[in-house]
């Protein structure tokens, strides 16, 4: 297994830049999430990683070996589309043995390895079914059979669940992270949808709308600490909030205008939030306490008045407006067995939140 290495990747569509200088390394053998939005240059990437595009500057390695003008049936490389792109008159079987057929493999080793390769994906019932039988699902094990069963040593996946719904998408992740764990193939996936890249991810690359890294890292420190405004609000939700710290005999605070001075924790490698610095913030929905009664244990509270409720099942989400007139989303979690205060359209809320809970962004 080897790693995927882009050094100064430049991609020009009409002489406009779509990727513009990029550096990347995925470590051989992670599920590695590419996140961003429409047009943020994500499925450009993973065609030149494939060979299907063309660097117009920079160099794609694998390991040490360098891919850039490689011929795509050289890479090894295999790529499962959107849309499965499989070939419809061929039923499951033949589907998946089409590469090996074109390679001269002897037929009974083919029958081995296609009949090994569906038990994997667990499809070795629908063998001989014609693609039109089968459910999206079960089409997109097919797409990924007729990959794997190559042995490429990057798996590259473009918006593979986009077609299914909720809850066979919900299903089919949770496979595709077994699989890729079985196989220990190293898997590129493509998306625009956090809760997919969250979810399966072991580090991820979240790509803003200009085809530029934002920040590489693991959901969790992706989503707990932001390296930018972009990646707060794209990741998840947040509340973006501007102040001026104020750091008086030790203590950090911010002091936000209309609201009043606030402890914060200044970490180490944010050596620029001194005293008078102009900063940007950010605190998730669900870190904030909320309450009709005033609460002791909080540093930081402010007060507001409940301007709308959405239920969203496994959470209620509330805009208050604070007396600033700043609007702050906050989620509460539906915990039915434990009593929980009933709060209402115009009920005036005390709202609380530590300070290790924000997060300096930027000056």
């Amino acid at each position: 297994m080897r790693e995927i290495r882009l050094q100064n990747i430049k991609k020009f569509f009409d002489g406009e830049p779509i990727i513009d200088g990029l550096n990347l390394t995925i470590p051989s053998g992670e599920f590695f999430a590419l996140l961003g939005p429409s047009g943020s240059g994500k499925t450009t990437l993973l065609r030149l990683i494939a060979g299907f595009e063309t660097v117009d500057e920079g160099k794609i390695f694998l390991g040490k070996t360098d891919i850039t003008h490689m011929p795509i049936n050289e890479r090894r490389v295999n790529t499962v589309f959107q849309n499965y792109a499989l070939f419809p008159h061929f039923n499951v079987f033949d589907n998946v043995a089409y590469s090996q057929k074109i390679k001269g493999v002897k037929k009974e080793i083919i029958e081995q390895k296609v009949i090994k390769i569906l038990k994997t994906v667990h499809l070795e019932k629908y063998i001989y079914k014609s693609i039109d039988q089968l459910s999206g699902g079960q089409q997109q094990r097919v797409a990924l059979a007729r990959a794997i069963i190559n042995e490429p040593e990057v798996l590259l996946l473009d918006e593979p669940l986009a077609a299914l719904d909720l809850s066979l998408r919900e299903k089919m992740l949770v496979e595709l992270i077994d699989l890729q764990d079985e196989l220990k193939t190293t898997f590129v996936y493509v998306t625009h949808d956090q809760t997919e890249a969250l979810t399966v991810a072991d580090r991820m690359a979240i790509m803003n709308s200009h085809g530029e890294i934002e920040q590489v890292g693991t959901p969790k420190d992706i989503y707990e600490f932001p390296a930018s405004a972009f990646v707060a609000t794209f990741v998840g939700s947040t509340n973006l909030l501007r102040g001026m710290i104020r750091i008086t005999n030790g203590r950090s605070q911010i002091e936000i205008e209309g609201l009043g001075l606030f402890d914060v924790a200044i970490p180490s490698d944010k050596p620029w939030a001194v005293d008078g610095t102009q900063v940007l913030m950010s605190i998730r929905p669900e870190k904030f306490e909320l309450s009709k009664t005033e609460l002791a244990g909080f540093a930081n509270h402010v007060t507001g008045t409940v301007e709308a409720i959405v239920y969203h099942g496994r959470s209620t989400q509330y805009r208050i407006l604070l007396d600033n007139d700043f609007i702050l989303q906050v989620f509460e979690q539906n915990e039915e067995h434990f009593p929980q205060e009933v709060i209402d359209y115009d009920d005036r809320v005390h709202v609380y939140w530590q300070k290790e809970n924000v997060v300096l962004l930027e000056k």
